[in-house]
């Protein structure tokens, strides 16, 4: 696929994640495009940061446990979108409220690795400082 096609099907991705409408975004073209050998790395040196191998992992580990402390499915902002080959860049900004109340409006750089339409890779940077403090350490 083309830079161009990489980056529509992102733009679609992020419609869907960032509607204010909770069973729209359950509709989930992320899940769908990402491939199952595909890698999720979310930067740093805190808890959080490590690398989640293989769809299952993502979804469960990752996103599941990012859900597990959400009140309703996370919403996210696409802001800007860059693409360069098989490389697209997403600046975005969450719109999330914990189950304790807290607001998770996290500022998000996403890098996207596709193969042929599939999402390979995912280097994840943000406000660890804020991921730590509205969602707690991740666990061991």
């Amino acid at each position: 696929m083309s830079a161009a096609d990489n980056k529509k099907l992102v733009q679609e991705m992020f419609v869907i994640a960032g509607s204010a409408d909770p069973a729209v975004r359950e509709n989930s073209l992320f899940m769908a495009t990402l491939a199952d050998d595909a890698i999720w790395t979310v930067t740093g040196q805190y808890s959080w940061s490590r690398t989640f191998t293989g769809k299952p992992s993502i979804m469960n580990d990752l996103h599941g446990h990012v859900r597990s402390k959400l009140v309703e499915r996370g919403r996210t902002v696409a802001h800007r979108i860059i693409a360069d080959g098989d490389i697209v860049v997403v600046e975005a900004k969450g719109n999330n409220l914990t189950k304790q109340g807290q607001r998770y409006d996290n500022d998000y750089c996403l890098v996207f690795r596709f193969d042929d339409g599939r999402i390979k890779e995912v280097r994840e940077y943000c406000d660890s400082v804020l991921t730590e403090k509205a969602l707690g350490a991740f666990p061991a």
